[in-house]
């Protein structure tokens, strides 16, 4: 096992144990694991929620000669009711980013991807492959120029419905998240705007690229490195 293949294996699942031997030789590797370990133990940290106790507010006197007869209106068992309070409940506490899957921005699912796949944003000096560079950006999407940044991360993802590359790249003040997407065309810049980070999807040709940084980074420069090396391949 290599360090491109532990690592893959530890990004997927940080309580993977199967490279021991890996370990034991690479000292890159092993800082490498305790840096997932900890962002892994912290994300299980901020998903930890504290539900207070269900109190359910006690009903008014009802006058009967208002009250519909049940065989005219919906029943609802008392475990019925309690499940859809309870259900309002948490979904008040955990606060919904979306309105609904059919109305979500590109932007919004953009933002939404980088929340789900906090691995990625690791600070490494330790460049990907060329076989794992071409396995994800293939020659049928896009031909890119190494030069723009040192690529530390490449996967396949799926945003809004397709399968586009997800690199990252090591900045001045962190990583940098850049997202292909050939086939999502857009007629002008969309600003990315999340809690501590910040970024753009820009307009290329008939497709369009995400490039999001921490707030203190100056994505401007970066910008200009990426667009000069990326060229569709349709």
């Amino acid at each position: 096992m290599n360090c491109e293949q532990y690592r893959e294996a530890i990004s997927g699942d940080p309580s993977f144990d199967g490279g021991a031997g890996h370990l034991s030789e690479c000292s890159s590797c092993q800082a490498y694991r305790l840096e997932m370990k900890a962002l892994d133990d912290q994300i299980l940290r901020a998903l930890s929620l504290n539900v207070p106790e269900l109190n359910m507010p006690e009903l008014p006197d009802i006058v009967t000669s208002n009250v519909v007869s049940l065989s005219a209106r919906r029943r609802f068992s008392p475990p019925t009711w309690f499940a859809m309070a309870a259900t309002v409940v948490v979904a008040a506490l955990i606060g919904i980013r979306f309105v609904g899957v059919d109305h979500q921005t590109l932007a919004d699912e953009v933002l939404a991807h980088l929340d789900h796949e906090p691995q990625a944003l690791v600070v490494t000096d330790v460049e990907i492959s060329d076989a794992r560079f071409r396995s994800v950006v293939p020659a049928s999407i896009a031909s890119m120029d190494r030069r723009a940044g040192l690529i530390t991360y490449a996967q396949s993802c799926e945003i809004n419905g397709r399968d586009v590359p997800h690199l990252v790249i090591q900045g001045e003040h962190g990583p940098v998240t850049i997202l292909l997407m050939p086939e999502e065309k857009i007629p002008n810049a969309l600003p990315l705007e999340g809690d501590t980070v910040h970024g753009v999807i820009l307009p290329v040709g008939s497709g369009s690229i995400a490039i999001i940084g921490v707030r203190e980074e100056r994505l401007d420069l970066i910008e200009e490195r990426v667009l000069k090396s990326v060229t569709w391949s349709t």
